[in-house]
């Protein structure tokens, strides 16, 4: 089953996250079938970029959102 979730990135205290669609078993960190848009908590404003199209497509396939990636595609809609 794929799912679309956040893939940890960056440094220590400095993370950002991407917006990918991943298999559900493989672990947050590996390699990612696609990336789908960013999330950065540090920057202010809080940036938060998504490809709406990509993310269609996906769910049409039938990924599932987690329900952090739900919110966050949500505030962009």
């Amino acid at each position: 089953m794929v799912k679309i979730r956040l893939k940890r990135m960056g440094t220590k205290k400095r993370s950002f996250y991407r917006i990918v669609a991943m298999d559900s078993r493989a672990p947050r960190d590996s390699k990612c079938l696609d990336e789908l848009g960013i999330y950065d908590p540090m920057q202010q404003p809080t940036l938060i970029k998504v490809d709406q199209e990509k993310i269609k497509k996906w769910l049409a396939q039938g990924a599932q959102l987690t329900d952090t990636a739900r919110s966050l595609v949500s505030k962009i809609a």
